[in-house]
């Protein structure tokens, strides 16, 4: 007498479709992109539900930290104000961009948890969510960098057409960052708290409070730091000039290392992710 068993069913972690099936992920989610701009404004509307003055808090919260920093610190470097403080705002804005990406990248398969056990979405329209959220963040400071604009003569120069440029090499960068540290951080929950720290130190090694030029001849050491050419690609326009050739060679580099990266990775565990979170 045979005994009948169940069938086997064996997980192939070597098949040779997940390059297909990551393309095609990439392929879905980003031509969902407007589902997850509709996403990202629910969850800006949602962190100030309840709240009197809403995302205004974003606006005065900048422009108090430069007025603040702009009076102080042109008397402790011995800067011009006026070429000081349109740098810092402009410095802030870029920087409230990239820190909010990075932040809520760690969160962002573990945060979207409830719709990858229950819909089967493209987990880019996850990664772009993550993005456009940083993103509006960022747009609510814009006012700030206007307002130091007008008064202090700060003027749009030949540099400023090279902004759509700087914003594409930063968007690409951030979105590299959102699947690799969205990854890394669904399956070692300890990940997130050291980004948090390598963040508050990136702050203050970047030029943001300071100027590049006050290091002299070592300034060219700056960039070895990933944060300083991207951020520098975004600022220089909007402040009229244009990047050093070298700056947007590093941005570039580090934008296409990022994503070679992130895009492995992907092809390698994104089958693994709804395990993880």
């Amino acid at each position: 007498m045979s005994i009948r068993t169940a069938p086997r069913y064996v997980y192939d972690a070597a098949d040779g479709r997940d390059l297909e099936r990551a393309l095609d992920d990439l392929r879905r989610g980003t031509a969902q992109w407007r589902l997850a701009a509709r996403l990202a404004l629910l969850d800006l509307r949602n962190r100030f539900r309840g709240s009197v003055l809403g995302p205004i808090w974003i606006t005065l919260s900048l422009a108090v930290t430069v007025g603040a920093l702009g009076t102080l610190y042109p008397l402790l470097f011995r800067v011009q104000t006026e070429r000081y403080v349109p740098h810092l705002a402009a410095g802030l804005i870029v920087w409230s961009w990239v820190q909010q990406a990075l932040t809520d990248a760690c969160q962002t398969f573990i945060a979207a948890e409830p719709i990858i056990r229950q819909v089967r979405l493209p987990y880019t329209v996850h990664v772009l969510r993550n993005l456009f959220r940083s993103a509006l963040n960022a747009a609510l400071t814009l006012p700030v960098f206007v307002v130091v604009a007008v008064i202090f003569g700060v003027a749009p120069g030949v540099g400023t057409l090279f902004l759509p440029l700087g914003l594409a090499v930063m968007a690409v960068a951030l979105c590299a960052a959102a699947f690799f540290l969205g990854m890394v951080s669904a399956r070692f929950r300890d990940v997130p708290p050291v980004v948090a720290s390598v963040l508050q130190l990136a702050f203050f090694v970047t030029p943001i409070l300071w100027k590049a030029e006050q290091l002299g001849e070592h300034r060219d050491w700056l960039l070895l730091n990933p944060v300083f050419p991207l951020l520098e690609s975004v600022r220089a326009p909007m402040l009229g000039y244009m990047p050093d050739v070298a700056i947007w060679l590093a941005a570039l580099g580090y934008a296409g290392v990022a994503s070679a990266l992130a895009f492995a990775l992907f092809v390698r565990l994104r089958r693994r992710i709804a395990f993880w979170v």
